[in-house]
C-alpha cells in the first residue's frame, strides 16, 4: 500500500521535485496559455456547455481535466495549466452549467445528480473527440467541483488514472445558527430560491491580484440556488460515509486556514477512502482558494508530482471480484445479520417499529402485500411500479401514499425510467446496425417494467422472452402480456436465472439482455458470475446487456431489522456492491460498460454494456 500524509508550511519552498519521474515534461518553455481553444460540448440533456482546451506540445501523454470552485469558471483555472508545467498533456477545463460562459440561471442546476452526470458527459466527449481512454485522464477539482468529482467517481466508477481534490466543500461554514435548517424549511414551503455568498475575496486568498480579479470578474456569480446548496450537504455526507467505495489514486489538499469549509469532513473522507494509493497534504495558513493562494507553489508542485508518479506506472486498479468474502460491504451485511442485544435501546426501537409496521398492514394493501409475499418480491415491485394507493379505507390510502413515497421506492421507479431509456437506446442502435431486437429478461418479476418500456419503443422488438423463478410472477406476467396484446412476440417461462445451462441455444439469438433488481438480492459473487456467464453465452457479439446495481441505500438497517424477503420470510438483509465491483463482474464475463444512469439519491444504477 502506498499511503502518505504530510503537513506543509506555505512559507517553505524546500520541496523534492519529481525529476525522476519524467524530466522531459519539465523542459518546455512554451507558454501554454497562448494556445487555449474555446469549445462547447453537448450534455446528456442537450445543454451546450463551454470549455477551454489547451493542446499539448506534441503528442499528448494524457489528459488533465480541471473543475472550478462554486461561483467561478474555467478562466480562473488558466494559471494552474501554466504553473503545472506539464506541456506534454492536453488540458481541459469546463464552465459548469449556470457558471461562466455556460448557459442557465446563474448558480443553478436542476440537481447535483444532473451536474455529476454533466461530468460524465464531459469525460465522454473528451474521450470520443480527443481519443483519450479514462485511464489516461487525471482530474483536478476544487471546492464544490471537488464534491461533484468525488460523487462522479463514487457513482460512475470511472477508471481514471488519478484525482486531486483541493479544499473539497464537504461541509460549508454557514456561521448563522440553524441556517441550513432555515434554508431547508424555506425551500420546502416556498420552492427554490437563491442564496448569495457571504465570502469576500480577501478570505479566499492572500494573492492581491486574485482578490482584485475576483471582485471585478463579470463572469463570477455570488448566487447559489437553494436546491444545490442543500443537496451539496446531502451528497457530501453520502460520499464521505461511503468513501471506501472510491479506489482510484487520490490526493487530498487541505487549506489550513479555510474560512469557507470545515476541515473535519475532509479528514474523515481521507480516513475512510478506499484507495490504496492516497496522499493528504495540509497547507498551513492557506485560505480556501488552495490553488490560487499567494504561496501556492508547494501545492502545485505536489499535484505535478502526483500526476507524474501515477502516469509513470501502470494504472492502479483494485480487484473487487471477491468483495463478497472480504471487504467493507461484506462486514456491513454481517453486522446487519447479527442479532442485537435483547435489552438494548436499539433493539427495543426496532421491536416497536416492527409492531407499527404489522399494525399498518391491517390498513395498507402495500404493506400487507410485502408481509405476505416479501418486500423484495415481484408482487411488491409491481405495486410500487403502479404507484397508486389501492387500500379501501382513507387511512389505508394515506399509509399507502407515504409508503410509496419512501426514498427506496422512489429510486425503484426512477430505475424503471432509466431502464426504459437505455432499452430504447440499445434497440435503436441495434436497428441502425441492421440487427434484430431479440430481448431476454432473466428475472422479470411480473414483467411490468419491461413490457411498459417495450410498448414505448420506436422500433418494435422482434422477440421478447421473459423469465422468472416464481410461479406467481410467471402467472401474473402471462396475464399482463395478454392484457397488452403482446402474445405474438412475447413469452414468459419459469427458469432459475442462476442456472447457466438454461441460457444455451435460445430459439432466437439474443441481442439485448436485461437483468434488473436480481443481483442486488444475492451477496454471493459466484452466483452472479454463473448468471453472467450464461448471459455471455447467449448474447451475440455486439449485443447489449442492461444491468442494475445498488451501490448505496440510506435505509439498510431499517430494511434488515423490519422487512422480510420473499425467501421464506427471512429478514431482508442486503450486501451492497460498489459500482466498481459490479462493473468488474460484468467485465469479466466479456462485456464493456458504455453508458450509465443513477437516481438523484444515488441508490440505484442502471448500466448498458456491449458484448465483446
Amino acid at each position: 500500500m502506498n499511503v502518505t500524509a504530510t503537513i506543509i508550511n506555505n512559507r517553505s519552498n524546500d520541496l523534492e521535485l519529481e525529476k525522476n519521474f519524467a524530466p522531459d515534461l519539465l523542459s518546455s518553455n512554451k507558454d501554454k496559455l497562448d494556445s487555449v481553444i474555446k469549445q462547447n460540448f453537448i450534455t446528456h440533456d442537450n445543454t451546450e456547455l463551454f470549455y477551454r482546451y489547451w493542446p499539448a506540445n506534441g503528442k499528448p501523454k494524457g489528459a488533465i481535466i480541471l473543475f472550478h470552485r462554486g461561483h467561478e469558471h474555467s478562466g480562473r483555472l488558466s494559471h494552474i495549466v501554466d504553473e503545472l508545467n506539464l506541456y506534454n498533456y492536453d488540458c481541459f477545463a469546463w464552465d459548469a452549467r449556470g457558471h461562466g460562459h455556460s448557459p442557465g440561471e446563474r448558480g443553478f442546476s436542476p440537481s447535483m445528480a444532473t451536474s455529476v452526470r454533466d461530468i460524465q458527459s464531459f469525460i465522454k466527449h473528451i474521450s470520443t473527440r480527443y481519443g483519450f481512454k479514462e485511464q489516461d485522464m487525471a482530474i483536478i477539482a476544487q471546492s464544490v467541483g471537488a464534491v461533484l468529482v468525488s460523487a462522479w467517481v463514487h457513482d460512475y466508477a470511472p477508471k481514471i488514472r488519478c484525482m486531486i481534490l483541493a479544499a473539497p466543500a464537504f461541509k460549508v461554514k454557514l456561521y448563522i445558527p440553524f441556517a441550513r435548517t432555515g434554508i431547508k424549511i424555506m425551500h420546502k414551503l416556498g420552492g427554490n430560491f437563491f442564496v448569495n455568498s457571504y465570502v469576500k475575496a480577501k478570505y479566499l486568498t492572500h494573492d492581491q491580484q486574485r482578490i482584485q480579479s475576483f471582485e471585478t470578474d463579470p463572469l463570477i456569480s455570488r448566487a447559489i440556488s437553494s436546491n444545490i446548496l442543500l443537496s451539496l450537504y446531502d451528497t457530501a455526507e453520502r460520499i464521505i460515509n461511503d468513501a471506501a467505495a472510491i479506489t482510484v489514486p487520490t490526493q487530498l489538499l487541505i487549506s489550513g486556514s479555510d474560512w469557507v469549509v470545515h476541515h473535519k469532513p475532509q479528514h474523515r473522507f481521507y480516513e475512510l477512502l478506499g484507495s490504496s494509493v492516497k496522499e493528504k497534504h495540509v497547507f498551513e495558513g492557506f485560505y480556501h482558494d488552495t490553488l490560487g493562494e499567494s504561496g501556492r507553489k508547494p501545492a502545485i508542485d505536489k499535484i505535478r508530482q502526483f500526476i507524474l508518479k501515477n502516469f509513470s506506472q501502470p494504472a492502479s486498479i483494485s480487484d473487487l471480484s471477491n468483495a463478497d468474502k472480504k471487504g467493507y460491504t461484506q462486514e456491513e451485511s454481517r453486522q446487519l445479520a447479527t442479532p442485537l442485544s435483547p435489552y438494548s435501546l436499539n433493539n427495543l426501537y426496532w421491536i416497536f417499529t416492527r409492531l407499527a409496521l404489522k399494525a399498518g398492514g391491517y390498513f395498507s394493501k402495500g404493506i400487507r402485500l410485502g408481509q405476505e409475499t416479501g418486500f423484495d418480491s415481484g408482487s411488491t415491485l409491481d405495486f410500487v411500479y403502479r404507484n397508486t394507493p389501492e387500500s379501501t379505507s382513507a387511512i389505508g390510502k394515506l399509509i399507502d401514499a407515504n409508503y410509496l413515497n419512501s426514498v427506496g421506492w422512489r429510486g425503484i421507479r426512477q430505475r424503471k425510467t432509466n431502464i426504459e431509456a437505455l432499452l430504447h437506446q440499445a434497440s435503436d442502435t441495434l436497428c441502425i446496425k441492421g440487427k434484430p431486437v431479440n430481448i431476454l429478461d432473466i428475472a422479470s418479476g411480473h414483467g411490468r417494467y419491461v413490457l411498459e418500456a417495450i410498448e414505448k419503443m420506436k422500433n418494435k422488438a422482434d422477440s421478447i422472452l421473459l423469465r422468472d423463478y416464481s410461479d406467481l410472477s410467471v402467472q401474473q406476467g402471462k396475464e399482463l402480456i395478454k392484457e397488452k396484446n403482446l402474445n405474438d412476440t412475447t413469452h414468459f417461462i419459469k427458469v432459475n436465472a442462476f442456472d447457466a445451462s438454461t441460457y444455451s441455444q435460445p430459439e432466437r439469438p439474443v441481442t439485448l439482455g436485461i437483468v434488473s433488481g436480481l443481483y442486488e438480492l444475492f451477496s454471493d459473487n459466484d452466483l452472479i458470475r454463473q448468471s453472467l456467464q450464461g448471459f455471455s453465452s447467449a448474447i451475440q457479439t455486439g449485443g447489449y446487456l442492461i444491468y442494475t446495481n445498488q451501490p448505496w441505500h440510506p435505509q439498510l438497517e431499517m430494511i434488515a431489522r423490519t422487512l422480510t424477503s420473499h425467501r421464506n420470510g427471512q429478514p431482508w438483509i442486503m450486501r451492497r456492491r460498489t459500482q466498481t465491483e459490479m462493473d468488474q463482474l460484468v467485465e469479466s464475463a466479456g462485456f464493456t460498460k458504455v453508458e450509465q444512469r443513477i437516481d438523484d439519491d444515488g441508490i440505484f444504477t442502471v448500466s448498458l454494456a456491449v458484448r465483446n
